[in-house]
């Protein structure tokens, strides 16, 4: 009896807190840069600090830091609308795929203690700390998932606290922690028990054998997909970086945007473009060609299938090979 030929399952259909050590194996030997990775966009923003007393942060224009100085009742849940970039927690980002993660460091105004947070807006509740020790956690549990984590955009850390960061990033991660000498693929790095990639935007990172440099993030700072798309289109014209790189989906509202859509938020901005901005990164190839994506980051990473359709990409790869 005829039985039809079986459908070729789709890698965006693989489990997606293990889709890493699932790959077939033609892509064991693909440089991380070339494949097709799903991140998180200020990762960290689902606990920021809801607190009033909590300032805002010293990246924000004068005028907004005065108001919310004498307007916060007004102001804040403003702040808090536009601020949050993921809902879920980082373990439910890593649960959903995700293996690059865009964190932001702050050390509080006028704090004593020496703790770092994340910020965007506002600051966490959750220190820098904590929620390292989460991540360990997760990848303990999931020893073949490598994890991209990028250190950028820091903000009142002096020398000292940069010094302590890092300290604690070595503590947390210790072994795991990949040396920029590594050849960046997934066999090598499993046959060596290797599985954190840490990017650190500070000149330290020169002097650092496993700390690697900061990775170039295409910012569009548009509020319409089709500008995004548009912007992204014109920077692949003149090729892609070298090792490393992101393709951040993230809209950015201004001000303008905010006051003619009172009543939104930027999940509702983000969850009304993605199908456009979804539809083009499903025409998008990884690899080493000129026009390939890497990275490619997202905000409210558990909607709309962002990362199964990042991950799929890879299938690519494979029909270039075969």
């Amino acid at each position: 009896m005829f039985s039809p030929p079986k459908r070729e399952s789709s890698l965006g259909e693989l489990p997606m807190e293990s889709w890493m050590s699932l790959l077939p194996p033609p892509l064991w030997d693909t440089p991380l840069s070339q494949l097709a990775i799903p991140g998180s966009h200020n990762a960290i923003t689902y606990c920021l600090d809801m607190n009033d007393r909590s300032p805002v942060d010293l990246t924000q224009p004068d005028l907004l830091q005065k108001l919310d100085k004498f307007m916060k009742p007004l102001i804040r849940p403003f702040v808090y609308k536009w601020a949050i970039t993921q809902e879920v927690g980082i373990k439910q980002q890593l649960d959903s795929g995700v293996r690059y993660c865009d964190l932001r460091i702050a050390h509080r105004p006028n704090d004593t203690s020496t703790d770092l947070y994340f910020y965007h807006g506002v600051y966490t509740a959750l220190t820098v700390e904590a929620v390292l020790l989460e991540i360990r956690q997760w990848m303990d549990a999931h020893p073949r998932e490598v994890l991209i984590l990028s250190f950028s955009h820091f903000l009142g850390l002096s020398p000292e606290l940069h010094t302590l960061l890092i300290s604690t990033i070595r503590s947390v991660f210790a072994s795991k922690l990949c040396p920029k000498t590594e050849v960046l693929t997934l066999r090598n790095l499993w046959a060596r028990g290797l599985s954190v990639i840490v990017s650190y935007e500070h000149v330290l990172s020169c002097s650092s054998a496993d700390l690697w440099p900061h990775i170039p993030y295409w910012w569009a700072n548009k509020c319409r997909a089709e500008e995004l798309i548009q912007e992204f289109e014109s920077r692949k014209q003149s090729g892609r970086p070298g090792g490393f790189f992101v393709t951040g989906m993230n809209l950015t509202e201004d001000l303008k945007y905010i006051c003619t859509h009172p009543t939104e938020s930027l999940k509702d901005l983000v969850v009304s473009t993605y199908p456009p901005l979804l539809s083009w990164v499903r025409q998008q190839s990884p690899g080493c060609g000129g026009g390939s994506l890497n990275i490619i980051a997202g905000d409210f990473v558990t909607e709309s299938g962002f990362v199964p359709t990042v991950v799929s990409l890879n299938e690519k790869l494979l029909k270039h090979s075969s």
